[in-house]
């Protein structure tokens, strides 16, 4: 009988590629979560289960079963929306990832989790490339909160001797990301617009999807009371300037971006991963960015779908 393993937020950006990853592993895939999807889409994502509800531990007791892997995807992830509504982000943040720990701890201490964590949690940084035994300065309550749920994954190993790996991850981008930089600026090059917030020298991180789900894979391994804590990026910095004009240029656009000179709250000027932790494990990111971008771009023209 295949190993089950349960992916909360199953139905996100991150969490179903992680489910297909997990999938093509061999593993029997749970989701629950938020998300209304047909049973058609949910399996094609290999998911063998899904179910639509809060991620409490009642929830995760009712439909969780006896995972071997928790991959803790749900949550909140927007900085925007931790500003406005920075009640909700921490229940959606805090308190799920609690609740998770909480049922490892009671029905499946043998289990083990992984956190997916953001470069939030650094803040302002400015050493770069950021590695992971730095200064923890967030710059937003999205940013404070992965911070709370990374503390409290570090208590429950601690204390209770659960197997947790954290992965901080950097700028994750891919087909299926209606959100953030890409698709924010394929929006307004789709309508001719081409004003960005910024100056455009913000250096950022930036990583395939599907490589950040083989990282978290890998991180299921590595899971221990030590509670290990990795970088997910590809280890290479790209101005912001210089990603939009690749998109302007996959477009076809003669244009090219313009920037305001004003920077949006909480976002910090630059990002960097030092990745060495992650590539002693044996993984190494695969989609080179330029790659990554056509690829994006090609999926918006073609309807997004």
């Amino acid at each position: 009988m295949a190993r089950t393993a349960l992916v909360t937020g199953a139905y996100g950006f991150v969490g179903r590629y992680v489910a297909r990853q997990m999938a093509a592993e061999g593993w029997r895939v749970v989701g629950v979560g938020h998300g209304s999807w047909t049973r058609a889409e949910w399996q094609r994502w290999g998911l063998a289960e899904w179910h639509e509800a809060d991620v409490t531990l009642d929830t995760l007791v009712r439909y969780g079963g006896k995972p071997e892997v928790i991959m803790h995807c749900a949550g909140s992830g927007a900085v925007s929306f931790s500003l406005i509504q920075p009640y909700q982000d921490f229940l959606r943040t805090v308190v799920s990832a609690t609740e998770v720990l909480e049922f490892i701890r009671l029905h499946v201490p043998a289990a083990r989790m992984v956190y997916p964590s953001s470069a939030g949690v650094y803040g302002a940084s400015e050493r770069l490339p950021i590695v992971e035994s730095q200064p923890l300065a967030p710059a937003s309550p999205y940013g404070m909160h992965k911070l709370m749920a990374e503390e409290m994954c570090q208590s429950y190993a601690r204390h209770f001797g659960l197997a947790v790996t954290v992965v901080r991850l950097f700028s994750v981008y891919g087909i299926g990301l209606r959100k953030q930089l890409l698709w924010d600026a394929c929006t307004k090059i789709s309508v001719g617009e081409k004003l960005f917030f910024g100056s455009g020298t913000e250096i950022r991180d930036w990583l395939h999807v599907s490589d950040a789900a083989k990282l978290l894979s890998i991180a299921a391994q590595h899971a221990s009371a030590d509670c290990t804590v990795v970088n997910g990026g590809s280890g290479q910095g790209v101005g912001v300037r210089e990603i939009l004009s690749e998109l302007f240029a996959a477009f076809g656009s003669g244009d090219r971006p313009e920037f305001s000179g004003n920077a949006r709250a909480g976002d910090p000027v630059n990002y960097l991963a030092d990745i060495s932790r992650a590539c002693n494990w044996g993984w190494q990111p695969q989609i080179e960015w330029r790659e990554g971008v056509h690829e994006y771009a090609q999926w918006y023209r073609g309807g997004a779908i």
